[in-house]
């Protein structure tokens, strides 16, 4: 069984739509719906830890009750980033085995869980592989400073799926040496554990700006303007 922790967080200032992203509605759904309907229909998720930011966890839970989900939800304030809010949400979670997923991508499925609920090994995440050149640089002085390999280089994605104390593991040896990171995969890579990683779909949109908002509109079946 899994606990499913669902980053949601944020406040996506990028986006400009005057409240966190995670509510703007996306072809008829708030985003943050999408990823809670699909979890939903994994029987082995039998737990979603939920984060909210300040001032917003009333909202949250009628969302949760409006869509009738029947996983049971456990809430979580959110940190003051992205690594310490999966630091504080990972002793909520009542599972051995946690899945890692955030609002802010709602084109996931049942699916996209069930493919890593299903692979053998312990650690692993949705990465896709960079269709395009990429480049060290000094952002200080404008310079380019190498090249790099783009076959030997991943778009990392979420879900994500850890074994519960790998990645505490991974948080607390992070916390020692003082090292921040935007996600887990990494995270756990970096302090010492095997992390596989399978291919994901270039579909699987992380909604950002305004212009992502429109994209995923119009993937999942409307014409959204922010």
């Amino acid at each position: 069984m899994y606990s499913l922790m669902l980053l949601n967080g944020g406040i996506g200032s990028r986006v400009a739509a005057g409240r966190p992203k995670q509510f703007i509605d996306v072809a008829g759904r708030p985003i943050i719906v999408y990823s809670l309907v699909a979890a939903d229909a994994v029987p082995e998720i039998t737990q979603i830890v939920l984060n909210f930011p300040e001032g917003f966890r009333e909202e949250i839970e009628r969302l949760v009750t409006d869509y009738a989900i029947q996983t049971p939800v456990t809430y979580v304030p959110a940190g003051e980033s992205r690594h310490e809010s999966v630091a504080a949400m990972l002793p909520a979670c009542e599972s051995d085995h946690v899945l890692i997923h955030e609002s802010a991508r709602p084109m996931v499925t049942a699916a996209d869980f069930k493919q890593l609920v299903t692979d053998p090994r312990d650690n692993v995440s949705l990465m896709l592989p960079i269709p395009f050149t990429v480049a060290p640089v000094d952002p200080d002085s404008g310079l380019v400073t190498g090249s790099l390999e783009r076959d030997r280089l991943r778009n990392v994605q979420l879900p994500q799926k850890f074994l519960k104390a790998d990645l505490a593991d991974a948080h607390r040896k992070a916390a020692e040496q003082q090292l921040v990171f935007t996600e887990d995969a990494t995270l756990c890579a970096v302090t010492g554990h095997d992390v596989h990683f399978i291919d994901g779909q270039d579909t699987n949109l992380k909604v950002t700006t305004p212009t992502d908002v429109k994209l995923a509109g119009f993937l999942l079946g409307g014409d959204e303007d922010v």
